[in-house]
C-alpha cells in the first residue's frame, strides 16, 4: 500500500486520476482493453473531472462496472448513482466499449446475478474507491462481510452511513436515505489488479487511521485494502490528520 498526501480535494482528485489515467492507458496497450470500476460520491469528483478531460484515453476500449446503487432508487433521483456517472462521465466521454450499470429499480436477486455474471467475464485492471466515514468500501458497512465470494450482493445500511449522505447534500432528511442497496463486495473489489482510494475531506480523518492504522477487521471494513499488493490511497492534509 502507498499513501500519497496532497495538499487539498482538487491535488489528490488530479494525482488519483493522473495514476488511473496511466493504469488505463497501460492495459489497453497490452492487451488491447481495460476493465475498470467505477465509484461515486463527493470523494471522485476531482478523479472523474481530470479522466474526461484526459483526451489520450481510447474509452472505447473500456469497460466499466458500477460499484453500488440503492435499491428502489429512481434513476431520475438526484442521490442515484446511476445519475451521478451519466452526467459526470458517461455523457463526457466518448462511447465506453460497455458499460455495466447497477439497476436497484427490478428484482434484487436476479440484477446481482446478472452483474455477478458479466463482471466474471472481465478481470478487473483498475478499482477506483473511497472510504466511508465510518470505514466501508463501496457500501459494504460494518461488520462487513469478508468472506463471501458473490461479486455482488444486497446489503444493509447503517445508520452513519446513511447519515453522510444526507450530510453530503444527497438527500434533506434521513428517512429519505434507502436502507438497502446492491454492492460490489470487498472480495470482489479486492480481486482487482490495481486500486485507486481517494479520500478527501477531515469528516473522514478517523475513518482513514482507522483503517491504516488498525488490524485489517471487518469493522473496519477499508482496512482490508493494507493487504492488497497494488493499492494506492490518496489522502488531503485534513484526511490525513490524525496519521
Amino acid at each position: 500500500m502507498q499513501v500519497h498526501i496532497q495538499a487539498n480535494a482538487t491535488e489528490l482528485g488530479k494525482e488519483a486520476g493522473r495514476q488511473a489515467a496511466a493504469i488505463i492507458q497501460q492495459a489497453i496497450q497490452e492487451k488491447g482493453q481495460a476493465n475498470i470500476i467505477l465509484a461515486t460520491g463527493a470523494s471522485q469528483f476531482e478523479t472523474l473531472r481530470y479522466l474526461v478531460n484526459d483526451k489520450d484515453i481510447q474509452w472505447s476500449s473500456v469497460v466499466a462496472f458500477h460499484l453500488d446503487e440503492y435499491i428502489g432508487m429512481p434513476d431520475s433521483h438526484p442521490a442515484s448513482f446511476r445519475k451521478y456517472l451519466r452526467e459526470r462521465f458517461i455523457d463526457q466521454v466518448t462511447p465506453l466499449k460497455e458499460i455495466f450499470l447497477i439497476n436497484g429499480e427490478t428484482n434484487q436477486e436476479a440484477e446481482c446475478q446478472r452483474l455477478s455474471d458479466a463482471i466474471a467475464q472481465y478481470p478487473i485492471d483498475l478499482a477506483l474507491v473511497g472510504i466511508g466515514e465510518n470505514g466501508h468500501l463501496a457500501f459494504n458497512d460494518p461488520p462487513a462481510d469478508f468472506d463471501t465470494k458473490s461479486p455482488y450482493i444486497i446489503v444493509n445500511l447503517d445508520e452513519a452511513c446513511r447519515r453522510q449522505q444526507m450530510g453530503e447534500g444527497w438527500f434533506q432528511t434521513l428517512e429519505e436515505v434507502p436502507s438497502q442497496a446492491i454492492s460490489m463486495s470487498v472480495h470482489q473489489i479486492m480481486q482487482a489488479k490495481h486500486i485507486i482510494c481517494s479520500v478527501p475531506d477531515k469528516r473522514k480523518a478517523e475513518a482513514v487511521r482507522n483503517s491504516l492504522k488498525q488490524a485489517v477487521s471487518n469493522l473496519y471494513p477499508s482496512s482490508i485494502l493494507q493487504n492488497h499488493p497494488n493499492c494506492d490511497i490518496y489522502l488531503d492534509q485534513f484526511s490525513a490528520s490524525l496519521l
